[in-house]
């Protein structure tokens, strides 16, 4: 757990950086042109207020799913459903999932070992293409249409991924 407690101030230390970043280019902006820094605010502030709340729902579910999160507990109940049931399970998990990648690795490598399929983890991890907090922006500046049909068309994709690497899996084996 230290790699990743280390990792993680890494991360706010960019973070942080990257804030001050943009914080001087607005400054630098409203030195240039006041009126368009004043438009590019006022289209971010609308921007976050739009995704705030989304967002604040996917980390409320993800904290309380990982609050009290067991693998081994997990993994075991998982095998009680039929592969349907535990390719949509993770499809919906990859779903709601948020924040890098690199920081999924170690909860699915526990699950993994504890059983859970890799066609369920690659279900897992190509549905993590679909952002919920950010459907909304899409919407936005794609409209409804082509929104839906590519969140549609990717979570068909992450789904027959499973298939497929479960395939090859036994192909190997």
């Amino acid at each position: 757990m230290g790699g990743i407690e280390s990792g993680c101030g890494g991360l706010r230390l960019r973070g942080f950086r990257f804030l001050g970043v943009v914080a001087a280019l607005y400054l630098a902006l409203a030195l240039y042109d006041p009126h368009r820094c004043m438009a590019a605010l006022r289209i971010a502030g609308e921007t976050l207020a739009t995704i705030l709340p989304i967002l604040a729902v996917v980390i409320v579910i993800s904290a309380a799913i990982f609050w009290r999160f067991d693998p081994r507990e997990f993994a075991k109940r998982m095998e009680r459903h039929g592969a349907k049931k535990r390719r949509l399970f993770a499809l919906v998990a990859g779903v709601l999932s948020h924040g890098p990648m690199y920081a999924w690795y170690p909860l699915i490598g526990d699950l993994r070992r504890h059983g859970v399929g890799d066609g369920e983890i690659a279900t897992f991890f190509f549905a993590r293409a679909v952002k919920v907090p950010i459907f909304p922006l899409m919407v936005h500046y794609f409209g409804w249409p082509f929104s839906v049909f590519l969140t549609l068309y990717i979570l068909v994709g992450a789904w027959i991924q499973g298939i497929l690497v479960d395939r090859i899996e036994r192909g190997i084996r």
